[in-house]
């Protein structure tokens, strides 16, 4: 799933090769994603973009028209990508086996909306307001702006007594955190995925804001200017933990564990973060303290 910085990453390279032009036609090949009917997706045709933006993990495609301002917001959910064409395809697109949910052409240029696997979970959204998808309005504080400081952050790890990993995913709580820079995040700060938020004494509480900054900022960096077909590579290439399980930790050199769950998994460092215990299978229902 594309996260913060993914997301970032495909944010501006939408911006600079979209803002400034026309929206010529908007094709929805998969009427499921489609979770808004009025404006409809035709509303968009003859919009300029003003300029394409992130929300949490949501990116919005900015344009006005004669009837004011739109937005083609969307998230790309588990298996979701945006693919870019200088040339516009000719000919009606189809969905199906391409795995493709919908394309914008714009001018003589276009980017599809494309979504693996069978479960789709793709979301697009045509609103006049970005906070009239719900999911946006109630999204929490961006971790990355000067409204996520230290102070804030132990409101949101008093406020309630969760596993921290919870939190760090919990959109509502920080915007754009997902599975895997959760684990990176608490790799860093050499946390337990299932430390209790409330039980956290100043020390680790430092570690974990500075980690939060660090970790997202050096990402957003190496992803900023990648092409899309680029990013997925670079995500996993700069993992220290997630989806390394078996391999050694790059800190100490033990080997990386995982904890698995119905349709997830995590992956942390015994060593570096649990004083070298290991976490039960989660389907277990047990934990091996």
């Amino acid at each position: 799933m594309p996260e913060l910085p993914e997301v970032h990453a495909l944010v501006h390279a939408l911006d600079v090769r979209t803002a400034g032009r026309v929206v010529r036609a908007v094709h929805v090949t998969s009427f499921p994603a489609l979770k808004t009917y009025e404006p409809p997706p035709t509303a968009l045709i003859g919009t300029t973009v003003t300029g394409v933006h992130r929300h949490g993990k949501w990116l919005d495609v900015a344009t006005d028209g004669p009837d004011g301002e739109l937005h083609l917001v969307f998230h790309l959910a588990r298996a979701g990508w945006v693919r870019w064409h200088d040339t516009a395809p000719t000919g009606m697109p189809r969905g199906g086996r391409s795995g493709l949910a919908a394309r914008v052409v714009i001018d003589d240029s276009a980017f599809d909306l494309t979504e693996a696997g069978t479960k789709k979970s793709l979301a697009i959204h045509v609103v006049r307001r970005p906070s009239d998808v719900e999911r946006i309005a109630t999204l929490g504080v961006e971790p990355l702006t000067e409204a996520f400081t230290r102070e804030v952050l132990d409101e949101l790890l008093d406020s309630r007594n969760q596993q921290v990993k919870g939190l760090l995913r919990n959109q509502g709580v920080i915007a754009g955190i997902g599975n895997a820079y959760s684990d990176e995040i608490l790799h860093a700060a050499k946390l337990s995925p299932f430390a209790l938020t409330r039980n956290l004494d100043e020390e680790a509480r430092d570690r974990l804001y500075e980690c939060i900054g660090s970790v997202l900022t050096a990402a957003v960096e190496v992803a900023t200017g990648k092409e899309a077909a680029q990013l997925k590579d670079v995500k996993r290439s700069g993992m220290a933990v997630h989806g390394r399980t078996g391999e050694p930790c790059p800190v100490c050199g033990d080997v990386i564990a995982e904890v698995s769950f119905a349709d997830s998994s995590l992956q942390y460092c015994p060593t570096c973060q649990t004083g070298g215990k290991r976490l039960a299978d989660r389907r277990m229902s047990k934990l091996l303290r």
